[in-house]
């Protein structure tokens, strides 16, 4: 195998990364607490704001079991993906809720009708500053953290779990609100659509995304305002279709339902996309002598990546481990070796490259019992 030079620490960006993460997490945090007290002013009692925090974390689960499955093959950073979930929970909810708030105060006494003054705020208010508020958190982490976000998939993670911290701090605010009637509100948001943001903001998501693959490190200038369009589109046609219906059975049926079915064939294409990359990334360092054939088909098909875990297992916790290390440096090493090809490597490429080669064959040594 080629020699490979050591890399020095580089602590200074992580060091940076680390404080853009705190300061973000921190502000998230505060303006999250904030938003669910001032949903908490019109709660009866204790019980119904714990009760409706219950009640929102339904739906939370279930949209954030989706992406952790669709995030399996190069996870993000947990960090980071918490500072999402907080720039969706709180301050995304609290600009949208004080601008939301401010326009129907506006348009109520223009209309001088509450009814004219709620459509203008669900169909037109509520889809522009919400989608832009979510949108621009996914452009934040993009901006900072861009090394990591490595494309479509990245982008619709990012965007999904912003969108359902978002959707989370909603619906405790909208369970709190109509309490007498919480059986059929949480059916309808809890239940017929809890992916209904994560949808809307998801268009934002995957512009920014397939921005990060174009040569141009400008694109993201234009293709983020193009996603953008989309999801403030399909929310206003949301809102305006909950608005006209009375019957959420046939919303559910004619709009949800449909949606989330194209979605969730765009998201298998997208990581069936993502897998044959990681293929074509390792088979670069296999013909190098890095891997074996056999190792390629077990880091880029699930089946492989089970049984790889599976077999590793069997030997002891310490090769358990070091085939887990095994897998995520690898996936970690194919996007770099992407990041390269798209015309996107950083200064520090050959460091980082260096790392994880030495990285993947010490736990190569380790789950096979030469150490």
């Amino acid at each position: 195998m080629p020699a490979w030079t050591r890399p020095g620490p580089h602590s200074a960006r992580r060091t940076g990364e680390f404080i853009a993460r705190l300061v973000l997490a921190l502000f998230g945090a505060v303006l999250m607490i904030g938003v669910i007290w001032i949903a908490s002013q019109s709660a009866s009692d204790s019980s119904v704001l714990s009760t409706a925090i219950l009640l929102a974390l339904v739906p939370l689960g279930l949209v954030l079991v989706v992406v952790f499955w669709i995030d399996r093959w190069e996870p993000e950073p947990l960090p980071t993906l918490i500072v999402a979930f907080l720039w969706g929970a709180g301050v995304a909810t609290a600009i949208s809720m004080l601008v939301n708030t401010t326009v129907l105060y506006a348009a109520a006494e223009s209309t001088l009708s509450l009814e004219g003054a709620f459509q203008i705020s669900a169909v037109v208010s509520a889809p522009l500053i919400e989608e832009t508020t979510k949108g621009l958190g996914v452009l934040i982490i993009f901006l900072i953290w861009r090394r990591t976000f490595n494309g479509a998939v990245d982008g619709l993670v990012y965007a999904s779990v912003i969108a359902a911290g978002f959707a989370f701090a909603e619906n405790i605010g909208y369970f709190i609100r109509f309490w007498d009637s919480i059986t059929s509100i949480f059916i309808v948001r809890g239940l017929f659509s809890p992916f209904a943001h994560v949808t809307f903001t998801a268009c934002t998501g995957l512009a920014i995304g397939m921005s990060a693959r174009r040569r141009s490190p400008a694109a993201w200038v234009w293709m983020t305002p193009i996603g953008l369009v989309c999801a403030i589109t399909l929310h206003a046609i949301w809102n305006g279709v909950i608005a006209a219906s009375g019957n959420p059975f046939a919303m559910f049926i004619l709009v949800s339902l449909p949606i989330f079915i194209v979605c969730m064939g765009i998201v298998a294409w997208l990581r069936w996309a993502e897998r044959m990359t990681m293929r074509n990334r390792l088979d670069d360092y296999a013909r190098a002598g890095w891997f074996a054939p056999a190792e390629v088909q077990m880091l880029t098909t699930g089946g492989g990546r089970k049984a790889g875990k599976r077999w590793a297992s069997t030997r002891g916790p310490q090769a358990a481990y070091a085939m887990r290390v095994f897998q995520k440096s690898s996936a970690e090493l194919a996007q770099l070796r992407q990041q390269a090809v798209d015309g996107h490597a950083q200064g520090d490429f050959s460091i980082r490259e260096t790392e994880l080669l030495d990285r993947i064959t010490s736990a190569r040594r380790t789950f096979i019992g030469a150490e």
